[in-house]
């Protein structure tokens, strides 16, 4: 069963309209830092995410331990886990055989990239699927095949879209042809990697429109906390942070000051992208619950609790699969 909120949309902040809401995780590396993580998944589960997405390392370098992790969000809590994907460096009968992995453990949502391509190279490693579009049709292959096992319930499948020009693309019309591509392919819903400019999601979302996409475009929004982070991840995505947010958290004085400047700029972000029409939002977490939780507040989106235990986990898992 896909999440439900996955294809919902909406129009603005109002109160007959649902704003879907996720996050992302990463598996954690060590002892302390999965003690860090639980305590953030208990936080998150009780704003009643609609899924949480799991990453999964360059060329499925942490498998064991996303796939642990996956299980255990299954099992051990009420949330909704979307299963990161990626293929480069797995063929397809690799990928087949973890796809069907997922689905055993109950995952009823994956979403479909193509990964970092290895270091050194500009070619994927030989018998390896090319693109996040052709691991798209594997999955739905994969479906297909199992239908029963998934009693006429759809694997609800993600894929990643770009704000502003992929690094490795020739144009950001380019980057449109190819979620258009993916939505070909049985995609579902988008999530866009990371953007530091109120009018990027809007200006994403018409260009797509244009070119014929009509699946759920959500944003995905990092809290803008961390001065480290926000050069790091603007390095690794190709995306130049805004000058003037930088400088104001460089000049901040103090942890607290600099806490605050960065939920700020997150919540204007967020806003800008929700009153463009954004059908919900992915947030980052970088598995730290504060920020993204303070963020949610100010934005008036926060979930009342629901009753959660590991019983009702269960029953949910045995329904899924």
């Amino acid at each position: 069963m896909s999440p439900p909120s996955l294809i919902e949309t909406h129009p603005n902040l109002s109160d007959t309209a649902p704003v879907a809401l996720s996050y992302e995780l990463f598996p954690p590396r060590s002892p302390a830092a999965a003690e860090t993580l639980w305590t953030t998944i208990r936080e998150i589960e009780a704003t009643d995410p609609d899924y949480v997405s799991v990453t999964y390392g360059a060329s499925g370098s942490n498998r064991d331990t996303a796939v642990d992790l996956v299980n255990r969000l299954v099992l051990e809590t009420t949330l909704r886990p979307l299963a990161h994907l990626t293929c480069v460096g797995n063929t397809p009968t690799e990928l087949a055989e973890i796809i069907g992995e997922l689905l055993d453990a109950g995952v009823r949502g994956i979403l479909a990239l193509r990964g970092d391509l290895p270091k050194d190279s500009d070619a994927p490693v030989s018998g390896s699927l090319r693109y996040a579009q052709d691991l798209i049709e594997l999955i739905r292959r994969v479906e297909q095949r199992r239908s029963a096992l998934l009693c006429a319930g759809k694997v609800a499948v993600g894929v990643a879209a770009y704000p502003t020009r992929h690094p490795e693309s020739p144009s950001e019309a380019h980057d449109v042809e190819v979620l258009l591509a993916k939505q070909r392919s049985g995609a579902d819903f988008a999530i866009t990697q990371v953007f530091f400019r109120t009018e990027q999601y809007a200006d994403l979302v018409t260009r797509a429109r244009r070119a014929g996409v009509t699946i759920p475009i959500i944003p995905g929004v990092m809290p803008l906390t961390s001065l480290r982070r926000l050069k790091r991840l603007g390095e690794l995505a190709g995306v130049e942070p805004a000058p003037e947010l930088v400088e104001r958290l460089a000049a901040a004085d103090t942890d607290a000051e600099r806490h605050r400047i960065g939920v700020r700029a997150t919540v204007d972000l967020a806003k800008a992208a929700l009153d463009a029409g954004a059908p919900g939002l992915h947030i980052y977490t970088f598995n730290e619950h504060q920020s993204a939780l303070e963020v949610l507040d100010k934005l008036s989106l926060a979930r009342p609790a629901r009753p959660t235990n590991r019983l009702n986990a269960l029953a949910r898992r045995q329904l899924a699969g």
